[in-house]
């Protein structure tokens, strides 16, 4: 594939070399020039001779029409003219026609040429153990971008070239005078727009890397809220994101300048030959210039001037730069324009005919990455000195998993990631690292540490030995037994439920929901699982209640394994009640007595009253009614399943969110009665739910811990993140099963309000 650099003067010329901007946008476009083909360039070319014609011999037929026909009182002259301007329109559109259709030979093979780029880049440096996580963002979306602007470079400067050529010649072919008018005022404008070209793509790629450090910045700080607000660093915070919010207002304001300069360019190459045209007007009429002639002359600047200026000045202002930006991503690798120079980008993209665009590293270079390319996250800790400031430290992130740690090593201060409600990587501080590990060897220093798996216990930093709990929970092979929590001898009473070894994925290729969990749950006690959305609380509660079936390890109740029970015997020991209640069609007697047939009218009555369902039962017309689940909220037809599963001869329930659409005293109510009964395992929802419990369980997708409300929040900054998340007042006493009581008889009486 043959290429010529001949052709690069059309895009080359398109920037000054005194300014650096420009000189990065040229050297971009230089190699976006280097793909053109002579071939598919021609036959452009060619097909832009038709789609010109109606351009060059508008104004020459309409002065025409004008002088030799409807002002010398001959109008079917002057339609004659107007005839032929229409036939050279219909040439125009099959010029055009053609042209679209041979864009896609020039445009293509850019685009192919992109794709290779990427692709090889991608298994490169996969094969030399740094995977390029973000090739797929680059192949799909960064190349189609490149592929779009690079085809609106290419019609723009066609056109405009095109044009100014038709434009040209139909002027002098009126009257060279005119000429003299037109064109020095549209080249003016022309080549200062293309002046500030390179001025623009600077302002353009200071704009983009203050918007990446600005995103950066205030997301380091919106995952460091909480522990930044509880050692009072919210000041700190305030400054760290300041600088940046300041530095992207005043490069958007810079590069509004930049689009005002470009529109005073237009103004100069567009208006200024129409406001000279009829300036010098009287000037030229005395000395023989026939009004058609100087209809035609207005009529080449607003039809064919100021539209071809235009394109040129929105393709090269707005795809052109879209071209670069796109362009310095994809040479670089995927780097943003913050950590990696276009023109480095463009000095490692080959020479043209590059198949590939890439060399090998330069000299020198290191084939790892360093701590400096990879992003940070803000690490908020106490004051070592014992003080009541804060301080942040960036921390170096090589991989998006969450490194293990040994905190039997670490020298410096006891330090905790902020865990928000949504899964956000975690890293220990390259500064903590032990001796030993890969931070001396690396390059920059960073400590790169193989990722724990799910199912690894991560020890908490104030309790390096990882034996804190106020249960008991087992992962991998490290067994935690909280104080709280009796050594079970095979001659004492066993748990009501238990779970060994639970390891549970939802594929054969999916990464596991729960992994190799063990868990202990002694009779009538009432536990919480709590975490992130998605983290795999409602899986957890299937698996318990053996609704699907572990890939490994056992559930156990009693002494005997779930597996031995059939359905029937499983639902006399067990009862689920999940976030979508059932409600069928009958008597409240029916859907109340579903799981206990033999229970009395007053049975139900009590077991109404428990819940909070009473007064809801009363209202629908007693036992006898018949109700209507599509006429029921959603937090009534809840009341009916609590009551129902109330009744259940189960010793063990589960509620899956249950409660989720009732209010908080309707909630406390129902919870209350249910860890009355017996044993009770919540998936919680608020806050409120989790501190009523006795004991909780965090999970976070890559470990878990299990204590009560004051032992987590000292220790789980998940936890913390949570209680954040959820506005939870610290000051509640998380013994107290219910709240104060309701000053209405509805609320107090458990009927529902609307989900907030």
């Amino acid at each position: 594939m043959a290429y010529h650099a001949s052709l690069l003067a059309p895009f080359t010329l398109l920037t000054p070399l005194t300014s650096l901007g420009g000189h990065v946008m040229r050297v971009l476009l230089r190699y976006a020039a280097s793909g053109l083909r002579p071939r598919a360039l021609l036959a452009l070319f060619l097909w832009s001779i038709p789609e010109t014609l109606p351009t060059a011999l508008f104004g020459l037929m309409i002065a025409r029409a004008l002088d030799d026909g409807f002002l010398a009182g001959r109008p079917w002259t002057g339609a004659a003219w107007l005839g032929g301007l229409m036939a050279a329109a219909a040439i125009g559109a099959f010029g055009t026609r053609g042209l679209y259709a041979t864009l896609g030979a020039t445009v293509e093979p850019f685009r192919d040429r992109l794709v290779r780029h990427v692709i090889c880049h991608a298994l490169r440096t996969s094969v030399a153990g740094r995977p390029d996580s973000g090739a797929v963002s680059r192949l799909a979306r960064q190349v189609e971008i490149a592929r779009d602007s690079y085809a609106g470079v290419v019609l723009a400067v066609r056109g405009c070239l095109v044009t100014a050529v038709g434009v040209s010649v139909g002027l002098l072919a009126l009257d060279p005078r005119l000429a003299l008018f037109v064109l020095p005022p549209f080249l003016l404008g022309l080549f200062a727009f293309i002046a500030t070209i390179g001025f623009a793509a600077a302002r353009h790629w200071r704009a983009a890397e203050a918007d990446e450090s600005m995103a950066e910045h205030i997301g380091q700080v919106a995952a460091a809220a909480t522990d930044l607000a509880g050692c009072g660093g919210e000041t700190y915070g305030e400054a760290f994101t300041a600088g940046p919010i300041a530095r992207l207002a005043a490069a958007e304001r810079a590069l509004a300048g930049a689009a005002a300069l470009r529109a005073v360019c237009f103004a100069v190459g567009g208006w200024l030959p129409l406001l000279a045209v009829l300036a010098a007007a009287p000037w030229l009429a005395d000395r023989g210039l026939t009004a058609g002639a100087l209809t035609g002359a207005l009529l080449y600047v607003l039809t064919g001037i100021q539209p071809a200026l235009n394109t040129l000045v929105s393709g090269l202002g707005n795809s052109g730069l879209r071209l670069c930006v796109a362009l310095s991503r994809i040479l670089n690798g995927g780097n943003s324009t913050a950590s990696a120079s276009p023109l480095e980008a463009a000095s490692i993209a080959g020479g043209p005919g590059d198949g590939t665009g890439t060399t090998a590293p330069r000299d020198g270079a290191s084939p790892h990455p360093t701590a400096a390319n990879q992003p940070v996250a803000i690490v908020a800790t106490a004051d070592p000195i014992g003080g009541t400031g804060t301080r942040a430290t960036a921390i170096a992130s090589l991989d998006a998993t969450r490194p293990a740690s040994n905190p039997s090593d670490e020298t410096g201060p006891a330090t905790d990631l902020i865990d928000l409600p949504s899964e956000t990587p975690r890293t220990p501080p390259a500064a903590a690292a032990p001796p030993h590990s890969r931070a001396a060897s690396e390059p920059g220093g960073a400590a790169v540490q193989p990722a724990r798996p799910r199912g690894t216990h991560h020890p908490e930093p104030s309790d390096p030995s990882g034996t804190i709990a106020s249960g008991a929970l087992q992962f991998g092979h490290t067994r935690l037994r909280g104080k709280d929590e009796p050594d079970l001898s095979p001659d004492d009473q066993p748990p009501a439920l238990a779970a060994r070894g639970l390891t549970f994925a939802y594929g054969p290729h999916a990464a596991p929901a729960v992994d190799d969990l063990d868990l202990t749950v002694p009779a009538g006690d009432h536990l919480a699982i709590i975490g992130p959305s998605g983290i795999g609380k409602s899986t957890l509660a299937a698996l318990l209640c053996g609704l699907l079936r572990p890939d490994a390890g056992t559930v156990v109740y009693g002494r005997t394994e779930a597996d031995a029970f059939t359905a029937a015997e499983l639902a006399q020991r067990r009862v689920l009640i999940p976030q979508e209640a059932y409600v069928f069609t009958g008597t409240a007697r029916a859907n109340l007595n579903y799981l206990d047939p033999d229970a009395t009218d007053a049975e139900l009555t009590t077991a109404a009253a428990a819940v909070g369902a009473a007064n809801l039962v009363d209202r629908l017309g007693g036992l006898d009614a018949v109700l209507d689940p599509r006429r029921l909220s959603a937090g009534e037809r809840q009341l009916i399943a609590l009551a129902r599963a109330y009744r259940s001869p189960a010793p063990i329930a589960v509620l899956d969110e249950a409660t989720c659409h009732l209010d908080p005293a309707a909630e406390a109510r129902a919870e209350a009665a249910f860890a009355a009964r017996g044993t009770l395992v919540v998936i919680a929802h608020r806050a409120s739910s989790a501190m009523r419990a006795r004991r909780l369980l965090v999970l976070d997708g890559d470990s878990a811990i299990i204590g009560d409300h004051a032992h987590l929040r000292g220790t789980s900054a998940l936890y913390r993140s949570l209680l954040a998340h959820w506005g939870a007042d610290d000051h509640l006493d998380a013994r107290d099963p219910l709240p104060p009581k309701a000053t209405d008889d509805r609320v107090a009486a458990g009927q529902i309000q609307p989900a907030s």
